[in-house]
């Protein structure tokens, strides 16, 4: 009777899985289809506003990208307004919106703007699948040098470094005072990073950049897409030199309970060999 009852449990699930004949194998489940105006039925009921500061160095080159600004988010039905007296950029939405989700990406491209990424980079976050990340890297160093010096790190001699972990996470990267601004997919941004913060904490980006390059060519071999990477990739251990400890041996003192004697003055020992009492000329 338990076999027969088991039987039944394990048939009575798959009465839920019916063929799907539209499911064919050329759809791809993960593509993120545009969003048309066509698909809302009015404007929105309420209005949504993002706002953030920008250093004074931003103002000039902010006041000549504006009107380009207003035309790119004008298609998307939002509204701009760059207060110079306040130093702040504002975003809302209008009844001419029809996305949703338009508006956090413009407060992402002010935010973007507000931390030196040039304008024609920045408008790229308007589009589907483009995210940004701005790394805060100020607060992980105390030392001033040893913070400049990782920072630089990140950069490379002639932003070699930098081209590389472009390239390898297929993300936009910018180091500008203490933080890292970054744009592109999800998967780059995870990536990207991991590898600020590990150089930030001492470990060199060359080291993740290898791991990197290692996985994009095993990526390439289809017989390994169901098995584990960890054979192949390389294993950095973090070695410190050993200081050599000097061995000192102290001779143990036997235990008096009366203090030590009072060590003698000049005066005293004057006293005691004579000499205070000779005269200035024998002296």
């Amino acid at each position: 009777m338990a076999e027969s009852s088991n039987n039944e449990q394990k048939t009575g699930n798959n009465r839920f899985r019916k063929d799907k004949p539209w499911d064919t194998d050329d759809i791809d489940h993960w593509k993120i289809d545009e969003f048309k105006p066509e698909e809302i039925n009015g404007p929105f009921t309420e209005e949504s506003s993002f706002a953030t500061l920008f250093p004074k160095y931003r103002e000039s080159y902010l006041k000549e990208v504006w009107p380009l600004v207003t035309k790119a988010l004008d298609k998307y039905g939002i509204a701009c307004v760059l207060d110079l007296v306040e130093g702040s950029m504002t975003v809302k939405t209008t009844r001419k919106a029809y996305d949703p989700y338009s508006i956090m990406n413009a407060r992402d491209l002010i935010k973007l703007l507000a931390r030196s990424v040039p304008f024609e980079q920045a408008v790229k976050i308007m589009e589907d699948g483009v995210a940004c990340d701005i790394i805060k890297i100020g607060n992980i160093t105390r030392n001033k040098e040893r913070y400049v010096k990782r920072r630089q790190r990140l950069i490379g001699p002639n932003g070699n470094t930098l081209k590389a972990i472009e390239l390898l996470t297929q993300c936009y990267m910018m180091v500008q005072g203490n933080t890292v601004s970054a744009m592109g997919p999800y998967k780059g941004l995870k990536e990207l990073r991991r590898i600020v913060l590990d150089c930030m904490k001492n470990i060199h980006p060359i080291y993740r950049i290898k791991e990197l390059m290692i996985k994009r060519e095993l990526a390439k071999d289809p017989k390994l897409a169901d098995e584990s990477w960890d054979r192949f990739l390389p294993n950095f251990k973090k070695k410190s030199a050993k200081k050599s400890k000097k061995v000192v041996i102290k001779e143990k003192k036997e235990y008096t309970p009366f203090p030590p004697a009072q060590e003698l003055s000049k005066v005293d020992l004057q006293l005691a060999s004579g000499e205070y009492f000779l005269s200035n000329k024998k002296k």
